[in-house]
């Protein structure tokens, strides 16, 4: 079994850094493949009514179809920029969505896979902000807004993203690499999380066995991603190396 992981490309449309690339790296991880896993924050913001989506996105949604027509199976994760992805992604192109956490069986291994935005548990201004985002209500309304106008606040508001991208992340990596050893003792094989940034991999011995911590970076300045093949882990880096 091959699979392929990244995360936080953070996209805003066609014209946006790094597009083009995340394209061809989508072509290119398919060729070899039994399962591609994007771990939130694929899109910078996301916005959907009836199967009409931001003309920007087109491009990557019609390679990701292409990717899913070649036999590989897509595992989509919401992030903190990208929710209410499953009516559109999953009613219209039978992708799976998960809107948290995910526990799942690969190789042999117990995967514990999420985007991570809720790994710091003392960030309660964020845990408030996020349930109010996920909320019926704010669905709702967001519903009986026109699109070009939730496209365009959208698009000022990723602004606040790049504050968030420019403080350290070493804090948030060493709380995610707590929360990842306390998963080991439940019998977790490994964690893969995103939403940090910072691309990092590390091997833990837990009892007899061997576990791994994973930190997929982000496509939005590393262009890193993992793979997973025959139950061995390998952090990369698309254009430095071959996948």
């Amino acid at each position: 079994m091959r699979a392929v992981f990244f995360s936080d490309a953070h996209l805003r449309g066609a014209d946006g850094e790094g597009f083009g690339l995340l394209l061809s790296f989508l072509r290119d991880a398919s060729r070899n493949l039994d399962h591609l896993f994007i771990v939130g924050d694929l899109f910078d913001f996301w916005f959907s009514k009836g199967g009409v989506v931001y003309p920007g996105f087109l491009p990557v949604i019609e390679e990701l179809a292409a990717v899913q027509g070649r036999g590989v199976k897509i595992h989509l994760f919401e992030g903190n920029h990208d929710f209410y992805l499953a009516p559109y992604f999953t009613r219209y192109h039978g992708i799976e969505v998960f809107t948290d956490e995910a526990i799942l069986q690969l190789d042999g291994k117990r995967i514990y896979i999420a985007h991570g935005d809720l790994v710091d548990e003392t960030d309660r201004g964020y845990r408030l902000l996020r349930s109010v985002l996920r909320s019926r209500f704010f669905f709702g309304l967001q519903r009986l807004l026109p699109l070009p106008l939730l496209w365009s606040l959208a698009r000022l508001s990723s602004d606040t993203s790049k504050e968030y991208l420019a403080k350290p992340q070493e804090g948030l990596a060493a709380k995610m690499e707590a929360f990842a050893l306390a998963k080991f003792e439940e019998g977790i094989d490994a964690v893969i999380l995103g939403h940090c940034h910072l691309p990092a991999i590390r091997t833990h011995v837990v009892g007899a066995g061997q576990r791994q911590f994973v930190l997929l970076g982000d496509w939005l300045n590393h262009r890193s991603y993992l793979v997973m093949d025959s139950g061995e882990f390998d952090l990369g880096f698309y254009g430095a190396e071959p996948l």
